[in-house]
């Protein structure tokens, strides 16, 4: 396991909060997470987690995760950006099957809406389900934000170097198993293997 890194991933502050209290392990992304010859790929097992605000939509979300979007507006970023947290990607599932991802929405934080979006947008591409083990810093750092941080991009690479330990994970190592076998029983064998 890395004790440092400077690679994170960006995410909506409201999954992000969801992550960090254990009430989800997983995040669905479509495309543009890395994209190398028109290969979908994870570049980094362990990272930070990157809060943004500016795209996030509380009509996309559950009701009790959409009334805590403050909505921003467009190109506002704070000046300083809270990493809080920390996670390790274990399992990278590809979906494409609409019964599949709506059998896993008791598992995230997103609504029907949102699924649907996100399987019609580059439809032939399949939905990626990233399950994430997060671990809660002791204390939340406080880096100033910067010009190449922004943009509809998944991940950025931090100025400054982040200490991960010591941290707390978000979950049980039993309680995490136990949702991971629960969503790979439902997504089947379709594992992805990510070249880390």
């Amino acid at each position: 396991m890395l004790k440092t890194t400077i690679h994170a991933l960006k995410e909506w502050a409201v999954a992000i909060k969801a992550l960090e209290q254990g009430e989800t392990i997983m995040l669905l992304r479509k495309g543009g997470i890395h994209e190398q010859g028109g290969r979908f790929r994870v570049a980094h097992e362990e990272i930070l987690l990157y809060p943004t605000y500016e795209h996030q939509q509380s009509f996309m979300l559950k009701a009790e995760y959409g009334k805590d979007v403050q909505p921003v507006t467009s190109g506002w970023h704070p000046e300083t950006v809270a990493i809080g947290s920390w996670a390790e990607i274990t399992d990278i599932l590809p979906v494409s099957d609409e019964s599949i991802v709506k059998a896993l929405l008791p598992f995230h934080i997103w609504n029907e809406y949102f699924i649907s979006d996100r399987l019609i947008w580059k439809a032939r591409q399949p939905l990626y389900i990233l399950l994430l083990r997060t671990y809660k810093l002791p204390k939340v750092q406080e880096i100033a934000y910067r010009r190449e941080y922004s943009g509809c991009k998944s991940w950025i690479d931090l100025a400054e170097t982040i200490n991960l330990q010591p941290a707390e994970p978000a979950l049980s190592d039993f309680a995490y198993s136990q949702l991971v076998t629960e969503i790979r029983g439902i997504v089947g064998d379709k594992l992805y293997a990510p070249s880390f």
